[in-house]
């Protein structure tokens, strides 16, 4: 679990001790091994520091949804700025796109190519929304007066 302040700058990354047996951690993708969860905080004490290092705060993400339900949190739906969701970022069809898609076509950075680094997909995520965010939050304020 990585979170990272609006400057980028890593503020919280930690490795989390699964409830269930992990068969396999995929470590080709998510860069993970069976070590890593040597020095692992136990899910409880996660979600109790990451709730606090959210509340109140706008949460910028990939499909968060995703790692809100398996910290077992949630957010206000007015605080979540998703980047698989926003419609201006996604396919042509209406889907999601890969971060990794979105971080060469916005930004120009290549990540993921071989092992995942969750602060690096943090730090492209906050950075697409930054390029988006003064048409991002104008879109919000319009959708909340006709509300």
């Amino acid at each position: 679990m990585s979170q990272v302040n609006a400057w980028g700058n890593a503020i919280y990354d930690e490795y989390v001790r699964p409830l269930e047996v992990v068969s396999d951690f995929r470590s080709n993708i998510s860069g993970v091994r069976a070590h890593h969860l040597n020095k692992a905080k136990d899910l409880w004490s996660v979600q109790k520091e990451v709730s606090e290092l959210i509340k109140g705060r706008i949460l910028v993400g990939h499909a968060l949804q995703n790692d809100l339900k398996v910290l077992f949190l949630s957010h206000p739906k007015k605080d979540i700025r998703d980047t698989s969701a926003y419609k201006p970022l996604r396919s042509k069809e209406g889907r999601p796109r890969a971060l990794r898609h979105l971080a060469a076509e916005i930004l120009g950075v290549k990540i993921q190519q071989k092992e995942h680094c969750s602060v690096e997909d943090a730090r492209a995520t906050l950075f697409i929304y930054q390029k988006f965010k003064k048409e991002w939050e104008k879109a919000i304020r319009e959708k909340r007066k006709k509300k």
